[in-house]
């Protein structure tokens, strides 16, 4: 169980109807057919970037159940000079961080590519749909300061 830190608002009870559309496409991005493990990893590197404490903590947990070992996790925030990934992880990588940092990239087209070769088209879709959703939830995790829970 968790609470919010004093001071901020508790959104997920003052505006559940918010969070619950946020959740509507969460779910459908865990059913829209990508590989969970992937997904996690796209989750985990882009609340990495965004420091958002309580989504690290959660989806380094989810890749672990999803079969990601300890070593990859570990990797994560140096996916471009570890060997553990593969091309197909790489390319989801690199679209994420992309689209995380857009006001900066623009997501250039050399990104594009490189996800549009190892993934179909509705892939890239869902790719950029589990990209935008978890950086809506850490934008609302960090701005309302969600603690990690103390216990897993």
């Amino acid at each position: 169980m968790h609470t919010e830190i004093p001071g901020r608002i508790p959104y997920r009870s003052v505006a559940p109807d918010g969070y619950k559309a946020f959740g509507r496409v969460h779910h459908y991005v865990a059913g829209c057919g990508l590989e969970p493990a992937l997904v996690e990893l796209v989750y985990l590197r882009v609340s990495q970037i965004n420091g958002c404490a309580y989504c690290i903590d959660l989806h380094w947990r989810e890749a672990v159940k999803a079969g990601l070992d300890h070593r990859t996790l570990n990797a994560v925030a140096a996916w471009h000079e570890a060997p553990f990934f593969t091309d197909r992880q790489r390319a989801a990588l690199a679209w994420a961080e992309s689209l995380t940092h857009v006001a900066q990239t623009h997501a250039p087209d050399e990104d594009y590519r490189a996800v549009t070769v190892h993934f179909s088209e509705k892939e890239v879709c869902d790719l950029t749909y589990a990209v935008a959703v978890i950086n809506a939830f850490n934008r609302m995790a960090v701005g309302h300061r969600l603690p990690v829970p103390q216990e897993a």
